[in-house]
């Protein structure tokens, strides 16, 4: 397996690395630096949280937490993390993505079988039996043309380090589905990354509602003509959580097309998100369509919401590209309008909320999924009075 040093990509001195896919990239724990605030990358990251995950030795989480129900026609298998599918789609940037890398000796692959069509989702269910830091490693190749729907849901309480790599054939769709409603006490740090063929399409959604760290980095690759990704992303963060996503898009090959969609609610003294998108043209990626968006809604004092986006364009041959970012409290003009017709002032809080998050939580398209969803929405305001 091909693995970039940080020597490599070395510009002199302690130079901090300002462009994305300039980050070094590696499978050995050994060639990343201690985690630490002083680095772009950790700045926001309450570290004391990571509870070993960014150890050089971990565990390793065992397959009987692992659940899988999988459609018809889609099938898994577990093989060593020394085979030469494992990288397919990514490498590590960071260390703790290596560290999860080189603790898992086995990886979990799920494979969509050429032009198959399935109606209804596949299913990963994860949960841990110990809070111990533990490391995964998943591998999705969807086959030419194939059209499918896979949901990775994490439940109850863990700390685990994560790799996913989703790798679309020319012509494949996927739906992939990531949900972190952890406990109080769990630390997830996932790494995803993902490369799409030509004229493939990937929808990739990311919904955060619960652990006191989770932290999702999605990165897509479009090194094909022709090929689309759709990032959408919802948090609800409460007191106590700390909830952290960073997609980034490397436009590499022309004709594709990018959108990015977050957004994310924040209730309770010390509820803190980050938001940093990335999206990369390159002087190759004519004809490029792309736009990225988050939004933040303050519902309680002591809250704080950090959004970045970063987009950086290497030739003007494009269709279009864009960007916004916008924190903020409540529409009073929205409130007014709902009071004035009877409903009350928490009850329109709720509507208004639920509103602002569901447009995205719809994105799903899986029923079962988006009904557990908003309920755990509505309880969630409900506790905390809004």
């Amino acid at each position: 397996m091909a693995q970039h040093g940080i020597k490599e990509h070395s510009h002199g001195g302690d130079v901090p690395i300002q462009t994305r896919n300039l980050r070094p990239r590696s499978t050995s724990v050994s060639d990343f630096p201690e985690v630490s605030k002083l680095q772009e990358i950790w700045r926001y990251l309450p570290i004391d949280k990571l509870r070993g995950l960014d150890q050089e030795v971990m565990g390793e989480l065992g397959q009987e937490a692992i659940e899988l129900v999988l459609a018809p026609g889609v099938t898994s298998r577990w093989i060593e993390s020394s085979d030469s599918l494992v990288g397919t789609a990514g490498l590590p940037e960071d260390r703790v993505s290596a560290a999860s890398w080189t603790n898992a000796s086995k990886t979990l692959v799920i494979e969509i079988p050429k032009d198959l069509e399935v109606n209804e989702p596949s299913f990963i269910r994860i949960n841990p039996a110990s809070v111990d830091a533990n490391a995964l490693h998943i591998v999705v190749v969807a086959g030419m043309h194939s059209n499918s729907t896979l949901v990775l849901d994490h439940i109850g309480q863990g700390v685990l380090g994560e790799n996913i790599e989703i790798v679309l054939q020319d012509g494949a769709n996927l739906n992939f589905v990531t949900i972190q409603e952890w406990e109080k006490g769990s630390s997830h740090v996932s790494a995803q990354f993902a490369k799409l063929g030509r004229d493939s399409n990937l929808k990739h959604v990311v919904v955060s509602l619960g652990g006191d760290v989770v932290r999702v980095t999605p990165s897509v690759e479009l090194s094909s003509p022709g090929a689309e990704v759709n990032m959408y992303g919802v948090y609800l963060a409460n007191t106590g959580n700390f909830f952290e996503h960073r997609p980034y898009v490397d436009h590499i090959a022309p004709n594709c097309v990018s959108n990015v969609a977050y957004k994310g609610a924040l209730q309770g003294a010390g509820a803190h998100t980050v938001w940093v998108g990335d999206v990369l043209i390159r002087e190759s990626a004519t004809g490029t369509s792309t736009y990225e968006l988050n939004r933040n809604l303050l519902l309680t004092d002591g809250a704080r919401a950090d959004s970045v986006p970063n987009l950086e364009i290497e030739t003007g041959k494009i269709e279009g590209a864009g960007h916004a970012s916008a924190s903020g409290r409540f529409d009073d003009e929205q409130l007014f309008y709902l009071q004035a017709r009877g409903i009350s002032e928490s009850e329109a809080r709720r509507l208004v909320v639920r509103g602002f998050l569901s447009e995205l939580i719809q994105k799903i398209g899986v029923a079962e999924v988006e009904e557990r969803l908003i309920a755990a929405v509505e309880l969630e305001l409900e506790k905390a009075g809004v």
